[in-house]
């Protein structure tokens, strides 16, 4: 569902976004900048692109069990 706002900017600012993004694709292009800022998709989604990165998985997991092995030895 969409919600209409009304919002209020400097007339050089509104001539621009028109100008760069265009008449009819001002709420998408505000919307797009504002969605990371107001909702925590932006981490989920950070998590999500390290964790498809095989190879940095891979590193952090050798990294992890080297630190079990230091522990294991460590004194009490």
């Amino acid at each position: 569902m969409q919600k209409r706002m009304t919002i209020t900017m400097d007339e050089a600012v509104y001539d621009g976004l028109l100008r760069v993004v265009g008449r009819g694709k001002v709420s998408q292009f505000l919307e797009a900048l504002a969605r990371p800022h107001v909702l925590d998709t932006a981490m989920d989604e950070g998590y999500r692109a390290m964790s498809n990165d095989r190879q940095r998985e891979v590193e952090a997991s050798e990294w992890i069990n080297g630190l079990i092995g230091d522990v294991a030895n460590a004194s009490r």
